[in-house]
């Protein structure tokens, strides 16, 4: 059992339980993106990334094979993480509005960033038994940061869905039937045990280049929910725009 984050972030980063994407992450690792030919690619798990006693957590799906797959951090070297990480900027949540490698100086202000699968799956798309053999994971980050933890932002259907039972497992009553995932959908959580407490949740289209180039999503979107979770978790706000 991990005590402390920094140790489940290091279990986290040497797991091999689904041969499918351990042998995905690798063959991405050793064949690179041409423009990142000269590059180390991280190839292996990537763990959550942000402060112990974040108050605030954003869930996605899975790491990008040449974003978080090669720079080792959640949502880092991509698209998605661009938009995501400029959002939080904008909201006070970083101290920089960009996320290019591990040690670009990125500092997360209250808020940590994690997913529900911590490997690279090919086309974006883990199955269900990959999403079930990593949910200890998740868990285990609920429970370690469930003593500041106050509000919750999950990007995208597939990422709700995969939250719902590792909170009800992190001690959590998830409602039944389970809550629809929508854009802007927020629901509070009561605790399940005496030393929780009630956990808002809220629903952001995936900072995907689907959604983000056709604006299904927009900037200003995102910052809207992101500051809506800022509030509900009691951070101060320190706006940068």
């Amino acid at each position: 059992m991990c005590r402390t984050l920094a140790e489940l972030d290091a279990a986290v980063s040497e797991c091999r339980a689904c041969p499918r994407l351990v042998a995905w992450r690798e063959q991405v690792a050793r064949e690179k993106r041409a423009a990142f030919r000269d590059e180390i690619y991280w190839g292996r798990p990537v763990p959550g990334y942000g402060p112990d006693d974040a108050r605030l957590l954003v869930v996605g799906l899975a790491p990008a094979a040449h974003g978080g797959n090669r720079t080792g951090r959640m949502f880092t070297g991509d698209r998605s993480g661009d938009v995501l990480y400029a959002a939080m900027y904008a909201v006070g949540l970083t101290n920089q509005p960009t996320a290019v490698h591990r040690d670009d100086g990125l500092r997360l202000l209250g808020a940590r960033v994690t997913a529900p699968v911590h490997c690279a799956p090919p086309g974006n798309k883990p199955t269900p038994d990959e999403r079930d053999r990593c949910r200890h994971w998740l868990e285990t980050e609920l429970r370690l940061l469930a003593p500041t933890l106050r509000a919750i932002v999950v990007l995208g259907g597939w990422g709700w869905q995969a939250l719902m039972p590792a909170l009800a497992e992190a001690g959590w009553i998830v409602p039944r039937p389970r809550p629809k995932f929508g854009h802007g959908a927020h629901l509070l959580l009561t605790p399940a045990r005496d030393d929780r407490e009630p956990l808002h949740v809220f629903g952001s289209y995936h900072v995907s280049q689907q959604n983000t180039f056709t604006g299904r999503l927009t900037p200003a979107m995102l910052e809207e929910v992101l500051a809506a979770a800022a509030t509900a978790a009691g951070i101060e706000p320190r706006p940068h725009r």
